[in-house]
């Protein structure tokens, strides 16, 4: 042999998978989906199944089940994948549940041998393949018997040039000392647990010969268009906007207007593409009205934006402003809808709207409602994933602006209850004063990465026509003597001036 033989991927058809995978599926590969009852199995075979098969790569489909096909085929026509066109031409299911139910492995063997070599399949699914196991537990034959016949079965369908599928109820102890495991080109593991009212489907590639999968365990979601997988998706420090590979900040970096000229200025003239932006105050200050000016000056420049609203729905935001941003296609909504999220999915959403719009700015409206929306498990290392999420976005060109409520207790300065502080590129604290007898409005710029800023504290209005940023007066500068902490927000750590 002089030349390295290339092996063929196969794509599954399932949204994420290949992606683990390396590419795809080994065609001709043996290959193991196990995980634990209704953790999506069945269903993943189905959707592989429906992807794959053709005139010219039949799929013939062992069931090892106590209940006819037809029960379990009633279900799976409720998936948008299922087509009835393929089935008895391009896909045939035969039940096995009489030859197994005697445990005589002989002629389980005799029968999928007849099966095959009648339909001349390129994909061979059995399901479940724990049925088979448990017969062997049970029947004079024994174990060995049931090793010497997955030794027979892998023989048999590599000769017949199949891609092989055994679907099992198997857990992680029970691939220490299972020949299954051994002999299995492939290993997807599919597994579910339930967080007080939130279901989380994770899935991991256990095994690929020859190939670079993706390492551990990624989100997945079922819905009627069958499964959807949602890689951990990690940063490429070296693409980031405004850096070398060196994570060295390049000299000139094109700078993105707020909306408000003021607060350009204040920033050191906007806030630069691909850094992060925190904005952080008490509720009814105007940080959603700020995240909502920086998506419209985008829309006036012609730069498409993206937001995540987890506080409410569009539509009934309260936000008309938004919503007309929103209904005219200046900004696409990241759907928010379901409280079982993760990281990853949410990652996903926004990434690939980022592909499809060329979108600039995103907002995550807030940093609270976002955590709500995540399942309960995701929520346990929260601060690692924010982490993530605006590391890859970041990565991608975008400039990400992220809404923090937080109680205004005047005497303390906190930027983010998840200490979100660290990881931002900048920030923008609003803030309540009492001004004779009336409750004023006031924001300053506490940091701004790599860029001067101005150190001053200014009050600013909210109108019809957006937001207003008055100049300091000297009477400001009398009120912050009685309060020195907020005299000395612009010189909090991090602040470069």
């Amino acid at each position: 042999m002089t030349e390295k033989f290339v092996l063929g991927l196969l794509p599954t058809g399932v949204p994420g998978l290949d992606e683990l995978l390396g590419g795809g599926l080994v065609e001709y590969s043996f290959n193991l989906i196990a995980g634990a009852p209704g953790s999506g199995k069945t269903t993943l075979a189905h959707q592989i199944m429906f992807a794959l098969a053709t005139p010219q790569r039949r799929a013939l489909f062992f069931t090892v089940l106590g209940e006819p096909s037809l029960k379990m085929l009633r279900y799976q026509q409720q998936y948008s994948f299922f087509d009835l066109d393929k089935l008895d031409g391009s896909i045939r299911f035969v039940n096995l549940g009489e030859e197994v139910k005697n445990g005589d492995f002989e002629r389980v063997l005799a029968r999928i041998v007849e099966e095959v070599q009648q339909f001349q399949p390129g994909l061979v699914f059995v399901d479940s393949f724990r049925s088979v196991v448990m017969s062997a537990e049970f029947s004079s034959q024994g174990v060995p018997a049931l090793q010497q016949f997955v030794q027979q079965l892998g023989m048999y369908l590599t000769s017949w040039q199949a891609t092989t599928f055994l679907i099992g109820e198997y857990m992680a102890i029970d691939a220490e000392a299972n020949p299954v495991f051994t002999i299995a080109d492939g290993i997807l593991w599919l597994q579910q647990s339930l967080h007080r009212n939130s279901m989380v489907r994770k899935i991991q590639i256990g095994k690929s010969r020859g190939q670079a999968t993706r390492a551990g365990l990624h989100t997945f979601r079922i819905t009627t268009d069958g499964i959807q997988v949602f890689p951990r998706t990690l940063p490429a420090p070296e693409k980031r906007a405004g850096q070398n590979k060196a994570g060295v900040p390049r000299v000139a970096v094109r700078r993105l207007s707020m909306g408000i000229a003021t607060l350009d200025e204040m920033m050191g003239g906007g806030l630069p593409q691909g850094y992060s932006l925190l904005i952080s105050g008490p509720s009814g200050s105007g940080k959603s009205q700020l995240a909502t000016q920086f998506l419209a000056e985008g829309a006036r420049v012609g730069e498409k934006g993206i937001v995540a609203a987890f506080e409410l729905s569009p539509g009934t935001s309260r936000n008309p402003r938004l919503d007309a941003l929103i209904d005219n296609g200046d900004v696409a909504v990241v759907d928010t809808r379901a409280l079982d999220l993760s990281i990853d999915e949410t990652l996903h959403a926004v990434t690939e709207l980022i592909r499809t719009t060329g979108a600039s700015r995103v907002v995550i409206d807030s940093l609270s409602g976002f955590e709500l929306a995540l399942a309960p498990t995701f929520r346990e290392d929260f601060r690692e994933s924010l982490h993530r999420l605006v590391a890859v976005l970041t990565a991608l060109g975008a400039s990400v602006v992220m809404v923090s409520e937080l109680e205004d207790r005047y005497t303390d300065l906190r930027f983010s209850p998840y200490g979100a502080a660290f990881l931002t590129d900048a920030i923008i604290v609003q803030r309540y004063v009492e001004l004779h007898g009336d409750l004023r409005r006031v924001m300053a710029v506490v940091k701004m990465r790599n860029s001067a800023h101005s150190r001053s504290l200014r009050t600013f209005d909210i109108t019809d026509a957006g937001m207003s940023i008055g100049e300091p007066t000297p009477e400001m500068q009398a009120l912050l003597s009685g309060h020195p902490r907020l005299a000395d927000a612009p010189h909090f750590p991090g602040s470069a001036g």
